[in-house]
């Protein structure tokens, strides 16, 4: 009874020790020093970043509660800017047109991506040179294509319209200040897809062939599997997707300018092309405020896809 008890003993010894040394090393690697090497690496980037963006940015938020054209003489004039953003029809409007713009384009971009990523991950011919084809539109140039768009939208469509006898088309979609947004929407999905695309096809390579597998033997179809498996799984990608591409889109200006350059009139005027176009026109100070409003809004959108992400095992 006694070699029993102090055999236990012994054991209940060994574990805790174990316990605590396992406990001690961990420690140790949670408390490990930095090696100064990395510092060394991490400085030129941190130099760059401050005065290239950090810097600029806190001084244009400081001329933003100003009455600065750019240069010279100014003096301050508290919120008075940031009250007038809100009163300004131009200001709302170019907010306006962002905001519907990027929710339409977010909807298409995703639809048309994860479509094509379903069709490039299954068991068809030639499929590696397909995904090589739909991606070449993320490599051109962003003005190259809206100018070839451009020429497409108001030469070659309305021609195809009136030889076939289609008045809609006859005229071009870039003039009709209702429909301009449609050919923007049009142009920006088909240089965003395949970004999008790429991401949906890691997704989709990453679900264990073994759970399709089980689905069949157990009779699901086609589309039971897409439905109550593919879209489950990947539905990680899915929110990373369309936060980073509303985010993107917020930003557009390139496209734009290709297209329409804010028009007809200031009916596709975003707000990157606003605050641009207030810079060059000498509204500096007003325009600065707008900025800081719109980085608000990136920093707030950047909080939510942290919010929608964290503990997502997608990357």
């Amino acid at each position: 009874m006694s070699t029993s008890t102090t055999t236990a003993s012994t054991r209940t010894d060994a574990s805790t020790t174990a316990i605590v040394t396992g406990g001690e090393r961990k420690m140790r690697r949670h408390t490990r020093r930095v090696e100064p090497i990395y510092y060394l690496f991490l400085l030129p980037t941190l130099v760059i970043f401050t005065l290239a963006i950090t810097v600029p940015g806190v001084i244009g938020i400081f001329f933003s509660f100003t009455d600065s054209i750019g240069l010279g003489e100014w003096n301050f004039n508290g919120l008075t800017n940031y009250i007038a953003l809100f009163s300004d029809p131009a200001i709302l409007q170019s907010y306006l047109f962002t905001f519907g713009f990027s929710i339409a384009t977010v909807i298409v971009v995703n639809v048309i991506a994860f479509l094509l990523a379903v069709g490039l991950t299954s068991r068809i011919r030639f499929k590696t040179g397909l995904r090589t084809i739909f991606v070449i539109p993320m490599v051109i140039s962003g003005i190259i294509i809206a100018y070839v768009f451009n020429f497409l939208f108001s030469n070659s469509l309305p021609a195809a319209g009136a030889a076939a006898g289609i008045p809609w088309l006859e005229t071009s979609l870039l003039a009709n200040p209702d429909l301009a947004w449609v050919a923007i929407v049009i142009v920006t999905a088909w240089q965003a897809v395949p970004g999008t695309l790429l991401i949906y096809i890691a997704g989709l390579l990453s679900v264990p062939g073994e759970v399709y597998e089980a689905a069949s033997i157990d009779g699901a179809s086609r589309t039971q599997q897409l439905t109550r498996i593919t879209i489950p799984l990947v539905a990680g990608y899915v929110v990373i997707n369309v936060i980073l591409g509303f985010k993107g889109f917020l930003n557009a200006y390139d496209i734009i300018v290709g297209l329409t350059n804010g028009g007809p009139g200031t009916a596709t005027r975003s707000v990157a092309m606003t605050i641009i176009a207030g810079f060059n026109g000498g509204d500096y100070a007003y325009q600065m405020a707008n900025a800081t409003i719109f980085f608000i809004v990136a920093v707030l959108i950047s909080i939510l896809q942290l919010s929608l992400t964290r503990g997502r095992n997608t990357f």
